[in-house]
Formats: C-alpha cells, sequence, structure tokens
C-alpha cells in the first residue's frame, strides 16, 4: 500500500485518526508513506506503526538546520512493515540542473517468511512544469533499483512505490515503463495499476474536498511498480484498488487517495 499523507496541512490530528483507521481496514503487509511529518520525538509514520504493531523507517530531513531553527516539524517519505527491515538507507535524488537536492527515495529489505524483499518509497518533485527533474530522479531511482535487488531471474523482485507526482504518459513514467529507452539494461518496472486496476485509479480527485481550488485535472499520480525481470510468477499483481476516498466520521484523511496492491509471493505460486 502507498498513500501521500498531506504532511500535516489541515486538522491533521483528526486527519491521523482517519488515516490509521483506513490503514488498519486495509491491512498492509508493507505501507510506503510520503509526506510524514516529524516533531517532538515521534512521526506520523512512527505513531500509526505502534497502534498496528508493525516495524517503521523514515528518510532523513533535508533541512535539518531550518527545522531546528523554525520549529516546524520534520517531512519524510517511510516504510512501515509487518516484519523487520534492514539494509536501510536514506537517498538524495538530483533535481532539474542534475545536483542532489531535497526529495529523497527510501530503500531496505523486508525480511519477509518469503526471504528478502526489496522495497523503495519516493517523493518526486510536484510542479506542473518540472517533468526534466522528475525523469532525472526517475533515471535514479532505476539505479537504485540495480544496485539493491538481488539476482532478477530467481530472486524476490523490488517493489517501487509513491507519489510520483506525474501521469502514467509523461517520460519519467515511461522511463520507468520501458515505453523509452532506459538507463539501466535488463531494467524495468511493472506499473501494478495499468496491469490489474479497475478504471483510471486517480488519486489526485476533484471529489476530494481538499481539491476545491486545485486547478489539476483528476489524476493518476501515485503508483506501485514491481521491478522486471523476475522469476515468473512471483511479483506478478492479483488486483489492485483505490482506499482512503471516503470520510472516516466526518474527516477526509490526506489529499491523495492510497493504492493498494496484492502481489505473487512465492507460497502463492507454489499453491497455484
Amino acid at each position: 500500500m502507498t498513500w501521500n499523507l498531506w504532511w500535516r496541512f489541515g486538522d491533521w490530528r483528526a486527519r491521523l485518526t482517519a488515516i490509521e483507521s483506513v490503514i488498519r481496514a486495509e491491512r498492509p503487509d508493507v505501507l510506503c508513506l510520503q509526506e510524514v511529518w516529524s516533531a517532538d520525538g515521534t512521526s506520523s509514520a512512527a505513531i500509526v506503526a505502534d497502534a498496528l504493531g508493525m516495524h517503521v523507517e523514515l528518510t532523513d530531513d533535508a533541512f535539518p538546520a531550518q527545522r531546528a531553527k523554525s520549529g516546524q516539524p520534520g517531512f519524510h517519505n517511510a516504510i512501515l512493515s509487518r516484519w523487520p527491515l534492514d539494509e536501510v538507507a536514506s537517498h538524495a535524488l538530483p533535481g532539474r540542473d542534475g545536483t542532489l537536492g531535497h526529495r529523497r527515495a527510501l530503500s531496505a529489505a523486508v525480511a519477509s517468511p518469503f526471504g528478502r524483499w526489496p522495497v523503495i518509497t519516493t517523493h518526486l518533485d510536484h510542479r506542473f512544469d518540472d517533468s526534466e527533474a522528475r525523469q532525472r530522479q526517475c533515471e535514479a531511482i532505476l539505479g537504485l533499483v540495480a544496485s539493491v535487488r538481488g539476482n532478477p531471474d530467481r530472486d524476490l523482485p523490488t517493489i517501487v512505490a509513491g507519489d510520483f507526482n506525474a501521469v502514467p504518459d509523461t517520460d519519467e513514467i515511461r522511463v520507468l515503463t520501458g515505453r523509452r529507452s532506459a538507463p539501466v539494461r535488463n531494467l524495468v518496472l511493472s506499473d501494478c495499476w495499468e496491469q490489474v486496476g479497475d478504471g483510471a485509479g486517480a488519486t489526485w480527485r476533484n471529489d476530494n474536498p481538499y481539491q476545491a481550488a486545485t486547478a489539476w485535472p483528476n489524476r493518476r499520480l501515485d503508483y506501485v511498480f514491481v521491478s522486471w525481470p523476475r522469476p515468473k510468477p512471483v511479483g506478478n499483481p492479483q488486483r489492485a484498488w483505490l482506499a482512503g476516498l471516503a470520510p472516516v466520521h466526518g474527516v477526509h484523511p490526506s489529499d491523495h487517495a492510497a493504492v493498494v496492491v496484492e502481489l505473487t509471493t512465492p507460497e502463492d505460486a507454489v499453491s497455484s
């Protein structure tokens, strides 16, 4: 499951209660979060993880000095997992000019019952006109996948999830899915919603009250990808759906919808 939690905007306390309720209902084994806040020795991700009995890791904050001076909460990506997280690393992503910027990817190896399962979560630049920056960031993410995945012919594939701030036909998503020349040979990502999702799958939606003043149309910005090649059928998506669309006790959880995907495990492959 992947979800942008909209940091501390709006009535964030009530929203966090609603967020926890949605996640509890979905019961993901692995959860990738973006726009996670941190303050006073805790974070929105840690609060959810503690409530649900999950392991949690966060990216570093790109602006620690400014946060310390202003007292403003931190801004992170996070991975939560039912199983322990190893090999955790926070990675700075390039900006438009190629130098490392404030955007981050978080990588970890989930110690799953099926073996080491690499996971990466990220949140790319958001401006409508920043495709150039996102293309550089997607190329960096493919390089990161190549560095953390095992043997693509026999090991568990890498899951990549997050808010990419780009629709499927953009150059940045096309480089991930192999529709454009990719920087890493023998590596592309499968878009799980494209394979098994129903409908447009918009996660930025005009039926969300937080988008009442937005100038953007309905857009699919949030993704769960799985690396290819992989040992078939392990990692193949079985179904995908959206979550967090409805208010919880009158409170909409976030300005984004969540994406939830069921993937084929080695256990599924043996039993099928």
